[in-house]
């Protein structure tokens, strides 16, 4: 790694005065200021890609620094990104992994069509990121019996106490409503939150994660290095005074 993009007789000065410890120590340096320009542009990248990204996809990658004895960083995802995490898809395309939604709903509904997927319809309340707001999801779950914790489902006598507040329902297979989630607000007018559909969305490759990440690691890996080199042999030659 020491002689990628260095062809310059200063630099190779300075590495004939330093110790391999120094080298090292330096080349640790510049890989880990590199790893972190990589993460900087990965997440600069999906704030382009992604429609308001939330905090949890920003921070979807960490570095795992590089050491003397060890001479590699990595762009990694952390430890807690599922490894059905959307990001994947959006780097390589296709169809994309059920969701925790889409499972529970799986699970918990009683409705007798397939449910593959559920995205929100026009009359869900979005929260910033542009999802469905976690208040209308769980008010909704609760009325169609669904929720995770059975204690929190709506029950009749809930029902009867606040009949003013907007109700939600699945229609029967006959009605005319389409499948998903419907709103029923006091006055009685219907509004769609979630849609039910018999196809996982398909995506197309997006991010471009990996071959922009080597485009930054072989633009900046160099002038790190020659940095860090530089700051060591300085280092060194203070201290031999």
């Amino acid at each position: 790694m020491l002689t990628i993009g260095l062809d310059d007789r200063e630099l190779q000065a300075h590495l004939s005065r330093l110790a391999e410890r120094d080298v090292r120590t330096a080349a640790t340096w510049a890989l880990n200021d590199t790893a972190a320009d990589v993460l900087a542009h990965v997440q600069e990248r999906m704030a382009e890609v992604f429609d308001r990204p939330t905090r949890f996809t920003l921070n979807a990658f960490m570095v795992k620094r590089a050491r003397p004895d060890q001479l590699e960083a990595e762009v990694k995802e952390r430890p807690s990104v599922d490894r059905r995490h959307f990001l994947k898809t959006q780097e390589f395309g296709g169809v994309r992994g059920r969701t925790g939604l889409e499972g529970l709903l799986d699970a918990r509904l009683a409705y007798d069509a397939v449910i593959t997927a559920a995205v929100p319809a026009g009359g869900a309340k979005l929260d910033a990121y542009g999802n469905w707001s976690t208040g209308q999801r769980n008010q909704a779950l609760s009325a169609v019996q669904s929720q995770r914790d059975r204690t929190t489902n709506t029950t009749a006598g809930s029902r009867k106490r606040n009949r003013k507040r907007a109700g939600f329902f699945v229609p029967s297979a006959e009605s005319r409503l389409s499948p998903g989630i419907w709103k029923r607000d006091p006055d009685g007018s219907l509004s769609k939150v979630l849609h039910f559909t018999r196809a996982m969305p398909v995506y197309a490759q997006r991010l471009g994660f990996f071959d922009e990440a080597k485009q930054v690691y072989d633009l900046r890996l160099p002038a790190h290095l020659r940095r860090t080199i530089e700051k060591m042999a300085a280092r060194a030659a203070s201290s031999s005074r």
